[in-house]
């Protein structure tokens, strides 16, 4: 494929890249799926610092498979033991990893943090989840979409007027990527959340002036079957974020009439998919007849993590 746009510096929030660059990162990550070692802008083999503050699995596997692939070396860091910003700040963590390193991949809690890496570390640095956003995923659950509709044909307008629900926590990471994702995706973005676990304002209006510019819709719903109502996609994510488990019953509470079951499904197209970022509680966001169901589409939002990591790696690093 040939670049239409030069890459960003960095990959913090899902608005780092412009509409033209999303498009851009998800067909070579449909390239790279297709042919998994075409691309190794990271032989010799460089090293990508990859560290997780946060629990993980997906993140892991994918960001260190993904890393071999491009042939590098995936320098995993263990964040409890480098207790970035209480041992050592995080200025002085960015520019020693930045000078052995080519890029680097935090799973952590602040954004502030993630931005304060980014300034100081002279590489390329990965959002791999934060508490305000996951857009990694987004790029997978976007890729997923497309190879389900036919989002990414040569012939059609990328994601453009695909209607899309996450119902549930509407205050947490993926609602916020989800928005903003969506809206540079020009797709119709619906977060269905009860009073008092709505998106971030200011999410939302970034979102809002992206849309004005790709065509996309974005709205909040407390109804859940308005919510839900026609649309090509659903998802859900925990009502348990990582941090919040001491909340548990009190947060599980006004989220119970927004669990994706076949009840909720039936409003939506009858060819509707279902995604789920995972890790999955079931019987409580989501019930098992659904993420095991016809719809669901889960495990190959799963696998894409792998795919669109590669790509967003090797877009920053220059390749096309």
């Amino acid at each position: 494929m040939s670049a239409t746009s030069s890459a960003p510096q960095h990959f913090l929030a899902d608005d780092d890249l412009t509409s033209a660059q999303q498009r851009e990162v998800l067909e070579l990550a449909a390239a790279l799926k297709a042919d998994p070692f075409s691309a190794t802008p990271l032989a010799g083999p460089q090293a990508v610092a990859i560290i997780f503050d946060k629990p993980t699995l997906r993140t892991q596997a994918s960001f260190t498979a993904g890393v071999a692939h491009l042939g590098g070396y995936p320098m995993l860091v263990d964040g409890t033991l480098a207790q970035i910003g209480v041992r050592e700040s995080v200025p002085d963590t960015a520019r020693v990893l930045g000078r052995m390193t080519s890029a680097i991949v935090w799973r952590t809690y602040a954004q502030s943090a993630l931005t304060e890496m980014a300034t100081h570390a002279g590489v390329p640095v990965v959002n791999a989840l934060t508490d305000d956003y996951h857009p990694c995923q987004i790029l997978a659950d976007l890729l997923t979409i497309a190879e389900h509709t036919g989002g990414l044909a040569a012939s059609g307008p990328a994601l453009t007027g695909r209607r899309f629900a996450y119902v549930g926590d509407g205050a947490n990471n993926m609602a916020h990527s989800y928005l903003l994702g969506g809206a540079l995706a020009g797709m119709d973005v619906r977060i269905g959340a009860p009073e008092g676990y709505h998106p971030d304002p200011e999410v939302l209006a970034r979102a809002a002036a992206i849309a004005t510019s790709t065509g996309a819709q974005v709205s909040v719903h407390t109804d859940p079957a308005s919510a839900v109502d026609g649309v090509e996609v659903l998802a859900t994510d925990t009502w348990v974020s990582m941090g919040q488990e001491g909340q548990k019953e009190e947060r599980e509470r006004p989220f119970r009439p927004y669990q994706l079951n076949d009840a909720l499904l039936s409003h939506a197209s009858p060819s509707a998919i279902v995604l789920h970022c995972l890790p999955a509680y079931r019987g409580k966001e989501i019930t098992d007849a659904v993420i095991e169901g016809p719809a669901s589409r889960v495990w190959d939002e799963a696998e894409n993590r792998l795919h669109v990591q590669k790509a967003i790696l090797a877009y920053l690093l220059g390749h096309r």
